[in-house]
């Protein structure tokens, strides 16, 4: 097997692991100095990158590295929050507290350890810091994704829908229908042009330029004028000289002239 690179070389010779004593000086972190999130993300760096155990502290060198920094920081005239006074005067007062004789406890109590409070702070605040990485490692719009936006030009434009010839079909059987109701057997004889119904429609729509469908007929005269009435339609389509519309699917069909638009 293969040995694991060395993650430094002292001399020329490799050192396979850090020491667990390192210590970095202050000097060698200061471009970091205005990073730090506050006191305890100072207090964190300095136990994780030491290798110290969070749930037992050794207050005398993270004290001491602690008030280091802040020497650092006030020399450097680096703006210093009160807050680091705050968390170096608690490290002075738990390293007090440790160096002092504790009184010796009886079975029914217990000693509490004066870095309790503050290795709960520690743990707590090293968790909310994992999870805003967490966090901060989603995809992000404006950073990681981009909303694209595409402008499209629209025109204003009412199209009506198509008559379709099964739309004719269903308004002519309602005719015939009405037709069939109003039907008697008077016997006469009429001839019918299917050109002068087509003059008929055509001057009923140079007068009111729109007309129903169902206006052009007249189903008292019977279903044979009717059925020539729709003859002359159809053939007027045809020509192209009235157009038959529908303002949408279901509604009432229209007719109107060809030319009732530039009207």
């Amino acid at each position: 097997m293969t040995s694991a690179a060395p993650v430094a070389r002292l001399y020329g010779a490799p050192i396979e692991t850090l020491p667990p004593d390192l210590y970095i000086p202050p000097d060698a972190l200061e471009v970091m100095l205005e990073a730090f999130q506050g006191p305890l993300d100072l207090l964190l760096y300095l136990i994780r990158r030491q290798n110290m155990n969070i749930l037992d502290i050794p207050m005398a060198p993270l004290t001491r590295q602690y008030l280091d920094y802040v020497e650092l920081m006030r020399r450097r005239n680096l703006e210093l929050a009160a807050e680091y006074l705050v968390m170096a005067a608690i490290l002075m007062e738990i390293k007090s507290r440790m160096l002092l004789p504790r009184p010796p406890a009886t079975e029914a109590e217990e000693t509490a350890d004066p870095r309790a409070e503050l290795v709960r702070r520690l743990l707590e605040y090293e968790k909310m810091k994992l999870a805003a990485r967490k966090l901060d490692e989603l995809p992000q719009l404006g950073r990681d994704l981009f909303a694209v936006a595409v402008a499209v030009e629209r025109e204003a434009v009412v199209r009506l829908p198509q008559v379709h010839a099964r739309d004719l079909a269903e308004a002519w059987r309602a005719l015939l229908a009405r037709a069939r109701l109003r039907a008697h057997h008077t016997v006469t004889r009429e001839a019918l042009s299917v050109r002068e119904y087509m003059s008929r429609i055509l001057r009923s729509l140079r007068v009111h330029r729109v007309l129903e469908f169902a206006e052009l007929f007249d189903p008292a005269r019977g279903i044979a004028v009717l059925v020539v009435t729709f003859l002359a339609l159809l053939e007027l389509a045809r020509e192209a000289l009235v157009e038959i519309t529908q303002s949408g699917a279901f509604a009432p069909i229209y007719v109107r002239l060809a030319d009732a638009r530039s009207h």
